[in-house]
């Protein structure tokens, strides 16, 4: 692998972004583009892809757009912005990808960058059935996020369904999830429950073991508990306590009941967690320690996939979670969106962060 560059901007137009951008980027003449911009510039995606093929010589581009994008140091939101990385690959160590290109049998397929579409039917079955598709199963990634519509580049600009780059083996890739909570004591069997309702935990009404695991002082005001006590769905087999978080919709005091943002099954674990801005601060950090001492040299690049839940909402202030990032890995070219959801393995998950390196 040679080297990474990137460039990020924000501008009155599509064009004054792309100028930005390539100036900074220079004639590269070959390799793989990773492109995000924001939603004001959604009509305009065809027109910023073919000019930043012109201008840098580049022919391979994925991407997507996102309510928020993502670049060293620093997010924009509500205005036109463009992040822009190019990894200089050669040829045999990657494939492009999208409904309309299907992968190659035979080529490059160890590691996969991934954008999907939130509106596509069944999306994480068909990124379980992405999984299989590469040798390592791993899969990076995110949903496209919009306020309107959403839209992907996978060499051209296509809308639904998967799409994105396949890597090589000889591509070296460290990758971590970071959770925007902290599990609260305990792990629960649900012994009750239809559909996203669950009616007991461990033979008692599932409301009495909620209050019980998130304490006396949060349990005198189930409403605003409401708001940042989620409950993890443990991923099985999973080395790192990994769990996918997914909102509370509903309780009801007078039946014990309790509903959550995802279908439940009899037999299922769960726990209960609590997201604020110090548990996401205090993983984060995590994460960015065991990449710095897992790699032998300084990344030559980075992708970042967090939430559109974190981010400044989180964080408390823009641009403050990649803050974080740049404090503990240095200045290096790195890309990315906030996500309708996060990619990593074989699964989709929310409140998260993914971070990728490239070395």
């Amino acid at each position: 692998m040679s080297a990474f560059r990137a460039a990020h901007a924000r501008g009155e137009t599509w064009q004054e972004c792309v100028a930005q951008c390539t100036a900074r980027l220079g004639r590269i003449g070959g390799g793989l583009g990773f492109v995000y911009f924001t939603e004001a510039l959604v009509p305009h995606a065809a027109a910023i892809v073919e000019s930043l093929r012109e201008k840098t010589g580049v022919s391979d581009w994925i991407g997507t757009v996102g309510v928020g994008i993502i670049a060293s140091g620093t997010e924009y939101l509500d205005e036109p912005a463009l992040a822009v990385m190019v990894a200089e690959l050669s040829a045999d160590q990657y494939q492009v990808f999208s409904g309309r290109a299907r992968l190659v049998g035979g080529g490059p397929a160890h590691f996969g960058v991934i954008h999907a579409d939130p509106r596509t039917p069944d999306v994480a079955e068909l990124i379980a059935d992405m999984s299989s598709k590469v040798e390592s199963g791993f899969l990076v990634g995110g949903l496209s996020s919009s306020r309107a519509g959403t839209v992907q580049v996978a060499n051209e600009v296509i809308s639904g369904g998967l799409s994105g780059a396949v890597l090589g083996a000889s591509v070296g890739v460290s990758t971590r999830l970071t959770q925007g909570c902290t599990p609260l004591p305990g792990r629960f069997r649900v012994t009750g429950c239809q559909d996203n309702i669950i009616r007991t935990l461990d033979g008692r009404p599932a409301l009495d073991v909620m209050k019980e695991a998130i304490g006396e002082m949060l349990a005198r005001d189930l409403r605003r508990a409401a708001h940042f006590i989620h409950v993890g769905l443990p991923v099985a087999g999973s080395d790192r306590g990994d769990y996918l978080v997914r909102n509370l919709m509903g309780i009801d005091a007078g039946t014990g009941l309790i509903a959550i943002g995802d279908l439940i099954e009899p037999g299922a674990e769960l726990l209960f967690c609590k997201r604020d801005a110090e548990s996401a601060r205090r993983d984060l950090r995590r994460i960015l320690s065991e990449l710095r001492e897992e790699l032998p040299d300084r990344a030559r690049g980075a992708l970042y996939f967090s939430c559109v839940g974190r981010g400044e909402n989180m964080f408390g202030s823009r641009g403050a979670e990649l803050a974080l990032v740049k404090e503990a890995l240095g200045e290096l070219p790195l890309a990315g969106f906030f996500c309708n959801g996060e990619i990593s393995h074989d699964r989709l998950y929310g409140y998260t962060g993914v971070l990728t390196l490239f070395h």
